[in-house]
């Protein structure tokens, strides 16, 4: 063994266990980091999964290449059956599917781990929430793994999973209470339908609250539960948690929020970088719309014309992230900005506006000075990537939980306002207009501005001295560098 191998191996160790998918690996990345700032080197071990992500391999090298103590392990595929490649077309991975893969991977995770844990001090196993099968392994006698859940998402979300299997109307079905509101522990009233998100389910409906419930019902199991959040931000939701409110009869294991987990910077290409950022040295303080939907969210041609129309009208200073559409005019993968948007667009808004195509360094915008709105799909990165940028949100919600974070971010934390018409086909360009005049000019966007200036002070205090993440985070380290 080389003497580096030889270090790394004498350090105590955690293994992480992320679902796939870059919005599961990052902040898993970012916790990686924090172990690495106690001593502690770090397995990452990577389930083999139908749908492939592109941007996952550049990623991985780049962190590779920065953090010597992070390790990533791919495991082998688990076995030759054709079905586990069954629905690779699906742009969105359904629950089921997502669950059939843990199983699926579980023996090759048993086998890594009974190997690696011989030679290396392995502390603990942090699996994904999506990753509950994959307690049946780290629980395995042989191995005595204490195994603890990461939630990448908000408390809110998990206190509405963990108290979900316990909801007396549930026998209907969901698909059957339209906006009826639901009630939960600590959170505000959520309708049915913002618990469903029909691009993700990709299912049968019953399939998908059936895996919903076999989640929340192994997630205690787990000897602690870790939370991308901070306590002020979604206080009656970890008290819930805390208390067992949300797990009525049994065991709740310790939660811990350790929150904001959010990246120092931006992937991408350096020179897009400079050019949105020269841009937006141009622009007044605060008078920008900033409009990015994640590495997902696309939208049809037709309603990225209506969404042009709407910032055109406005009249307000943006920077709008365009994706290709669902629905390409040609079958050609280079984006044509000229053909999906109306005809003189850049022509018109070339003193106040700027498209970039497909991406944009989100980190470094929100936290630009000229920056005053984000209209964003409320994919909880994104979501705490603004809170701690102090940047006022449109919620246009579009996949997986992310109808939920509306419902959280409008209702309990007021740091953002509804794109209406996010739940039906067509949002159209007058909402569009109307939402971000109303952020920018009314008096009530301004107070909306105003808190979420102020929830980045309360998100910076999260990581102080003695700040609530920083004293749960300290906890963790303390319980693991215990474990023998």
């Amino acid at each position: 063994m080389a003497v580096e191998e030889l270090e790394l191996a004498m350090k105590p160790t955690v293994v992480l266990y992320p679902m796939s998918g870059i919005g599961h690996l990052l902040p898993m990345v970012e916790l990686a980091k924090l172990f690495l700032r106690h001593n502690f080197a770090v397995a990452v071990v990577l389930m083999q999964f139908p749908i492939k992500h592109p941007s996952l391999e550049s990623f991985i090298a780049s962190v590779s290449a920065a953090h010597r103590s992070i390790s990533f392990h791919q495991l082998p595929p688990p076995d030759s059956d054709d079905s586990f490649t069954a629905g690779v077309s699906a742009s969105l991975p359904s629950i089921p599917m997502m669950l059939d893969s843990v199983r699926r991977n579980n023996h090759e995770l048993l086998r890594f781990l009974a190997a690696y844990r011989l030679e290396n001090d392995v502390r603990a196993v942090v699996l994904d929430f999506l990753c509950t099968d994959a307690l049946d392994v780290v629980a395995d006698a042989e191995l005595g793994i204490p195994a603890y859940f990461f939630f990448p998402t908000c408390a809110s979300a998990l206190g509405s999973l963990l108290y979900f299997p316990s909801l007396e109307f549930t026998d209907l079905g969901l698909g059957e209470l339209a906006d009826t509101p639901i009630h939960f522990p600590g959170l505000p009233p959520i309708p049915a339908s913002d618990m469903l998100s029909r691009e993700v389910i990709n299912c049968a409906l019953e399939s998908y609250e059936s895996s919903i419930k076999k989640i929340a019902r192994r997630i205690p199991d787990g000897d602690a539960i870790l939370i991308n959040s901070f306590e002020s931000l979604e206080a009656e939701a970890v008290k819930a948690l805390q208390e067992g409110a949300c797990l009525p009869g049994r065991r709740m294991p310790n939660v811990y929020c350790i929150g904001p987990l959010i990246t120092e910077g931006s992937r991408g290409k350096d020179e897009t970088k400079a050019k949105c950022l020269a841009w937006l040295d141009a622009q007044p303080r605060d008078s920008v719309v900033f409009l990015c939907f994640g590495s997902m969210g696309s939208f049809s041609v037709e309603q990225l014309k209506k969404m042009a129309v709407g910032l055109e009208r406005s009249r307000q200073r943006f920077l709008w992230v365009v994706r290709v559409p669902k629905d390409p005019p040609t079958p050609t993968s280079e984006l044509d900005l000229d053909v999906l948007l109306p005809e003189g667009f850049f022509e018109r808004t070339k003193q106040r506006g700027m498209v970039a195509k497909s991406w944009a360094p989100q980190v470094e915008v929100l936290n630009h000075e000229s920056v005053g709105c984000f209209v964003s799909h409320c994919g909880w990165n994104s979501t705490l990537e603004a809170i701690s940028a102090g940047v006022a949100i449109v919620a246009w919600p579009l996949y997986a939980e992310q109808r939920m974070n509306k419902v959280f971010l409008v209702e309990q934390m007021k740091l953002a306002v509804v794109m209406d018409g996010y739940d039906k086909d067509m949002v159209e360009a007058e909402e569009v207009e109307a939402k971000v005049r109303w952020v920018m000019e009314s008096e009530g966007g301004r107070e909306l501005r105003r808190r979420a200036a102020a929830a980045k002070e309360t998100a910076a205090e999260a990581w102080s001295a003695r700040g609530s993440s920083q004293q749960a985070w300290l906890e963790v380290v303390k319980t693991l560098e215990m474990q023998i």
